[in-house]
């Protein structure tokens, strides 16, 4: 990568040159584009066009956990609380999903996936696969690997952080 040039100005003249700053070579600018093309070939791809890239990810983590609480599904899916309350009401509005209470602890809410949850997520599954083929596009193999281990380590970089 080239250099970056480096703007001075008359008022700062005197002071240490600050590098310009290009946006779109920015690692979270980049990011959210990948994540814009993915949803993107997400929604095109999937047969549900009722169902959200989010809905399916915090139906694939209910599932996994056969039955979890909120906030399970919050760390599991690193969708913030209040999207997933959103979430898991539209789901259960389709009956993707069933509520309920603990019954040691009725303040805590229980959520698992119904059978035609089970059966959406069965049909979705092959279509993921695609979408992910998809969004890789043109990397090659190498590639696919070095990009799938450098995302999961930024993903998990706050969880080695204490108190993060």
């Amino acid at each position: 990568m080239p250099p970056r040039k480096v703007s001075t100005s008359s008022s700062n003249k005197n002071k240490t040159p600050v590098p310009s700053y290009d946006f779109t070579d920015q690692v979270g600018h980049l990011l959210r584009r990948a994540y814009q093309r993915h949803v993107a070939i997400f929604q095109q791809t999937i047969p549900d066009s009722q169902l959200t890239a989010a809905q399916f990810v915090v139906l694939c983590a209910v599932k996994e956990r056969q039955s979890c609480s909120l906030s399970e599904i919050v760390r599991a899916t690193a969708i913030d609380q209040a999207t997933v309350r959103g979430i898991i009401e539209r789901l259960k509005a389709r009956e993707l999903i069933a509520v309920s209470h603990d019954p040691s602890d009725r303040r805590k809410v229980v959520v698992t996936v119904t059978p035609a949850g089970l059966a959406l997520i069965d049909q979705t599954i092959p279509f993921a696969h695609q979408i992910t083929e998809q969004t890789f596009g043109d990397l090659n193999p190498a590639e696919r690997v070095a990009i799938t281990y450098l995302l999961k380590k930024m993903s998990e970089f706050d969880e080695r952080e204490p108190g993060a």
